[in-house]
């Protein structure tokens, strides 16, 4: 062999290119996928063309970012998107299978001025079907049943539509791809196209994509990295809500969530979602109300926790959204600082509704909670209790206080149990510096 050339291995699934033959690809996992190919690095070392250098700008004379959005007409979606659709933007929309991606990418099309919905999964027919079940109005949505990324470009071109929804990524294929539909290579040009397509004329594009096993969108990673933005719906198990989270957003806040119920006419939005935690509250010990922040929203869920005797030598502590090892350690801090006998007792807490919460307001509520069963002492309901935890007992302040105080006061509650603040909102405030001064306060015949 020429020393000019050198030889290397291809994989025809994915392009990962090595310099040993190997049975199985370890970028994309497909077996007897590699081929021989030549590279003529002679030619390669001498064809280097010189660059020119190219123009700068001054970002201090350049204009901030105003775009004029578009408005899907469904504020929990424009809540995430930071104020609705960029024209000329890629929004990338994941979620488990069956979770309603489709449902809802109806919903904004027919909530859009001029719309293009192209599906390769399912026929017009189908479409039309679910269209009509959710009582959705077609007549803003033009159809396509095509896979053929170029055609599909070449139509939108021709329509010009504020929005284009592609249902789903897996599903299209280009001709300038060697690979079967839905490879790796597949995907990444199509979605190359498309972005090309976005910045080019303005449109803005809604593609779905697929959940794999691991609960990560299907596809190269450099799929979420070409994107302008990368949403995923979730759904809280044993509940009928879901939530639309951002987990990359260029034109707006990641922190922002948005949450929807599924009905017979597709996604509702949720306008107080704190009673889907609060609706079955009883008032009982072992109870306690606070307040989290999800971004800038705020909403109350409820605290259970339940001491009992341990029946073994060493007691359990098991926690259900909630973190488990902070839950120990507020069990230490009650000890230790609020000389609570904890050590003969299993303590199990549990946020209601499905929650995964690891907002330290939370940590006052889980030791009134702990307090409160062990006591058999019940807090009164419309009690709203907030603030962080130290080691060594004190009661620290907490971001956004106002605004969860404010979010309690217009859902009914009187009082509020809080660190030391100068907040004047209505509410009955009692303010405390330590553990010690709750365990006094809730245990009435101490």
């Amino acid at each position: 062999m020429s020393d000019k050339n050198k030889t290397i291995y291809v994989c025809t699934k994915c392009g990962a290119q090595s310099l040993k033959w190997s049975g199985r690809c370890l970028e994309c996992g497909a077996w007897g996928t590699f081929r021989e190919d030549l590279i003529d690095s002679l030619h390669q070392k001498n064809t280097t063309v010189k660059a020119m250098p190219g123009e700068t700008l001054s970002l201090h004379d350049i204009k901030n970012f105003e775009g004029k959005r578009v408005s899907t007409n469904i504020s929990e979606c424009d809540r995430v998107l930071g104020g609705g659709l960029v024209p000329g933007s890629l929004v990338l929309l994941g979620g488990e299978p069956g979770i309603g991606k489709s449902t809802l990418a109806l919903q904004i099309a027919s909530q859009t001025q001029k719309s293009l919905y192209v599906s390769g999964e399912e026929n017009a027919g189908q479409v039309k079907t679910r269209a009509s079940r959710l009582n959705i109005n077609c007549e803003k949505i033009q159809f396509m049943s095509e896979t053929n990324i170029e055609k599909i470009i070449a139509t939108a071109l021709q329509i010009k539509p504020n929005l284009l929804i592609i249902d789903s990524v897996q599903t299209v294929y280009s001709t300038d791809a060697e690979n079967e539909t839905g490879s790796l290579n597949q995907i990444r040009a199509s979605a190359t196209k498309l972005l090309q397509m976005a910045k080019t004329h303005d449109i803005a594009v809604i593609i779905t994509g697929h959940i794999t096993k691991d609960g990560q969108l299907a596809g190269p990673k450099t799929l979420e990295h070409l994107v302008d933005t990368v949403i995923y719906l979730e759904q809280k198990k044993n509940n009928d809500f879901r939530v639309m989270r951002a987990v990359k957003n260029r034109f707006g806040s990641t922190d922002e969530i948005g949450l929807f119920e599924m009905t017979a006419q597709g996604f509702q939005e949720l306008k107080n979602p704190s009673g889907i935690f609060l609706d079955e509250m009883q008032n009982v010990n072992g109870t306690a109300v606070s307040c989290v922040m999800e971004g800038t929203r705020p909403f109350l869920l409820e605290v259970q926790a339940l001491a009992t005797k341990t029946a073994f030598g060493y007691p359990q502590r098991k926690a259900s959204g909630f973190d488990l090892n902070r839950l120990q350690i507020l069990i230490a801090v009650l000890t230790k600082r609020a000389k609570l006998n904890l050590s003969n007792q299993d303590v199990h807490v549990n946020i209601v509704g499905g929650l995964k919460i690891n907002d330290p307001a939370l940590d006052l509520a889980i030791c009134a909670a702990i307090i409160s069963s062990l006591s058999n002492q019940t807090i009164d309901k419309n009690t709203i209790i907030l603030g962080e935890v130290g080691l060594g007992g004190e009661v620290r302040k907490i971001n956004k206080l106002t605004v969860r105080l404010n979010e309690a006061k217009n859902l009914g509650f009187t009082r509020a149990i809080a660190p030391m603040t100068d907040i004047k909102n209505g509410l009955f405030l009692t303010k405390i510096s330590n553990v010690a001064e709750l365990t006094n306060l809730l245990i009435k015949n101490k």
